[in-house]
């Protein structure tokens, strides 16, 4: 390897804090998780590639819930691939994954949105906005073509080259055109020198404009607060399910779930049985 793996790891949790916006928790997780790997994982070395084998990793951690193993394996291999966007020849044996419970997501609210869009640049403003109104996957965001745009709608090319309609807000159709007038795009809504702008780039927009009020958000989770934020107002899932681009309605379930607990929590705060101390004889 052309450095050591501590400095790679130095280089790493450095990109995924300024570039994908991580929360202080999660890069002190990765560093963790990182630093016990290098200490139980088994190097080998053969014609210019690196293996490393987890296998006595995975016999330390297997008595951790799942969720736990799981995480450790995501940072793991989330370094795996930084390793190889830097030239180096690296895989991984025995980083099987363990089935988790899906969790619930983890929306922004309306008014952190608001108040990050208020001291946004113009650019900044957009990005956010177009994620949050149209609930885009951020790869959906980059390839976002202007012969797909109307007044009204968006047309979306998702996974597997399905493309999907989308509504679009009169005031975010403004926002377009004059951002259009001001940086003539040739194809993509997002352009610099004629390309499209890198996911990356636009990850760190976002992260950019919420650092600005003290927050740490990453693209998909605006894609969560279009989601649940629909469901929480008596959006119909089969509906959402259509806009989110979701193969499957129950991809979509996760969201519902969300809402449940929204609306008991409602329940709780709003019913008079619910704010009375004494127990019902």
């Amino acid at each position: 390897m052309k450095k050591s793996l501590e400095s790679y790891k130095k280089d790493f949790l450095l990109y995924i804090d300024k570039y994908r916006g991580y929360s202080d928790l999660t890069l002190k997780s990765y560093d963790e998780a990182l630093t016990e790997a290098f200490s139980l994982m088994e190097r080998e070395e053969t014609q210019g590639k690196t293996t490393f084998n987890l296998m006595p990793l995975r016999l330390k951690i297997a008595h951790l819930k799942p969720s736990t193993i799981s995480k450790k394996l995501s940072a793991i291999r989330s370094f795996t691939l930084y390793l190889n966007d830097q030239g180096e020849r690296v895989s991984l044996k025995a980083d099987d994954s363990i089935k988790v419970p899906a969790g619930l997501p983890k929306p922004i609210s309306d008014e952190h949105i608001k108040e990050a869009l208020s001291v946004a640049t113009e650019r900044e403003k957009l990005v956010v906005v177009m994620l949050y109104t149209l609930g885009l996957r951020i790869s959906e965001l980059r390839l976002l073509e202007l012969d797909n745009m109307t007044k009204t709608w968006v047309r979306v090319v998702g996974k597997g080259e399905k493309s999907r309609d989308v509504p679009l807000l009169e005031r975010v159709a403004m926002m377009i055109d004059i951002y259009r007038d001001k940086m003539q795009p040739k194809q993509f809504l997002f352009e610099d020198n004629g390309a499209c702008l890198s996911e990356n780039s636009l990850r760190y927009l976002v992260t950019k404009c919420f650092k600005r009020v003290g927050l740490k958000v990453t693209p998909h989770q605006l894609r969560h607060s279009y989601a649940t934020s629909l469901l929480n107002n008596s959006a119909r899932i089969a509906d959402v399910s259509e806009l989110l681009g979701h193969a499957s309605m129950s991809t979509t379930q996760i969201y519902t779930k969300l809402g449940s607990s929204v609306k008991m929590k409602n329940y709780l705060n709003a019913h008079p049985m619910c704010q009375d101390d004494d127990e019902v004889s």
